[in-house]
């Protein structure tokens, strides 16, 4: 197919962005569009529907909607578990996560279809246009990447400018936040967030709107992880994503895991935003609980380390980089062990978790009582071990005095 027919590929949202490129790409390049929406968490069967009419009354010759759920899991969500990755010890990367998978899904398609170019609607703002395009182009040298809104500087007066003067449809109005959403959670931002003195209303939050205006009562529920992945709630056996999905809904009602993230961008500047990510906090939470049970010390600092430097690069769009496939080989190892059943109570804004139990129990393996009774020694093993452990910090005083 010739370049010069071959569709453009444009990763489509259906927001501003997304809908300006459709008709301004036809207009300008002089190609047809097929809009593509991968989705990895977030979009029902009603928003699909919506996308598919918006695509094609903007203009598209065919819109094509991909389900990168499962993939999303197995691929970057299991690992971030894996590594209880939080950005800041905060953030637990619930939007952004997902760009390579996405990026993936795009180039294979473009390949499929024999298209050359894929476009995107990012601005030159946000980390986004970082990720989608690291992933392009590590999967596809080949492949010409348009940004319209980004490389001709186009503000959100002057797209909206060029749809009603084309006549075409625009996007929901009126929201004074702009939200982002995914399995693994969703993000916020707002006029607060653009600097750092204020939190969002009440009446901003998505998933626990008036969770805290109208409290529910405490419920207690359990998890289950299988060799770090987890696979039952409430004793019910399920698919990790249908588990996400059940625990979104669960935790959103008692407000967990909402907060507000402050850190660094891709870029390199700071930036701001409001998420909620009930499920990523109670099973990161659960699951930091089992492996405290089931690992040692020294696993536990290394995998650790390892896992901060996963997360930057999973943040920063480099998920496809072969780094990526160690640290993963890693986590995958460390997680042998980590199977157990984890039970824990919701309250308003609270995630308790009340007890743990597993076959590979570092706990219940030892005869010892913690404070109590010695077990697999003696007391006088006990004093030697002292002396020994306090041997580098005397012949530390000493020299200090003969000196």
């Amino acid at each position: 197919m010739s370049t010069k027919t071959s569709p453009i590929i444009l990763a489509f949202s259906g927001g501003l962005d997304t809908s300006f490129c459709v008709p301004w790409l036809k207009d300008n390049v002089g190609r047809p569009v097929i809009t593509v929406t991968v989705d990895t968490g977030g979009i029902d069967s009603a928003m699909a529907d919506d996308l598919t009419r918006r695509s094609a009354a903007l203009g598209a010759i065919e819109h094509i909607i991909l389900d990168a759920k499962r993939d999303y899991f197995e691929s970057v969500i299991r690992y971030l578990i894996a590594g209880n990755v939080r950005r800041g010890q905060t953030y637990p990367l619930c939007v952004g996560a997902e760009r390579g998978i996405q990026a993936a899904e795009l180039a294979r398609l473009a390949n499929k279809l024999g298209a050359s170019t894929v476009a995107h609607g990012c601005t030159a703002a946000g980390n986004d246009q970082v990720r989608f395009e690291v992933a392009l182009r590590t999967l596809n040298p080949k492949l010409e990447i348009l940004a319209p809104v980004r490389d001709n500087s186009w503000v959100r007066e002057e797209q909206l400018d060029f749809l009603k003067k084309h006549a075409m449809p625009l996007p929901a109005q009126g929201s004074a936040y702009s939200v982002n959403r995914g399995l693994w959670g969703i993000t916020i931002g707002g006029q607060e967030t653009l600097s750092s003195q204020q939190s969002l209303p009440e009446s901003a939050w998505v998933l626990s709107k008036d969770a805290l205006n109208n409290p529910r009562d405490l419920s207690s529920h359990s998890v289950t992880f299988e060799n770090g992945i987890p696979v039952a709630l409430d004793e019910e056996q399920m698919s990790p994503v249908a588990l996400i999905e059940k625990l979104e809904k669960l935790g959103g009602q008692y407000a967990i895991g909402r907060g507000i993230h402050l850190g660094d961008t891709v870029l390199g500047t700071k930036g701001r935003v409001a998420f909620e990510a009930p499920a990523a906090e109670i099973l990161i939470v659960a699951h930091r609980e089992l492996e405290k049970l089931v690992l040692s010390a020294q696993q536990s600092r290394i995998k650790e380390n390892v896992a901060a430097i996963y997360g930057d690069l999973i943040h920063e769009g480099k998920q496809l980089d072969l780094a990526c496939r160690d640290v993963e080989a890693l986590l995958d190892s460390s997680q042998k062990r980590v199977s157990g059943k984890i039970r824990f109570d919701l309250r308003p804004a609270s995630l308790f978790i009340t007890g743990v139990d597993s076959a590979y129990s570092l706990l219940a393996a030892t005869s010892g009582v913690y404070g109590e009774a010695a077990g697999e020694w003696s007391a006088a093993d006990a004093l030697g071990y002292s002396r020994i452990m306090s041997l580098a910090g005397s012949l530390q005083t000493r020299a200090a005095q003969d000196s």
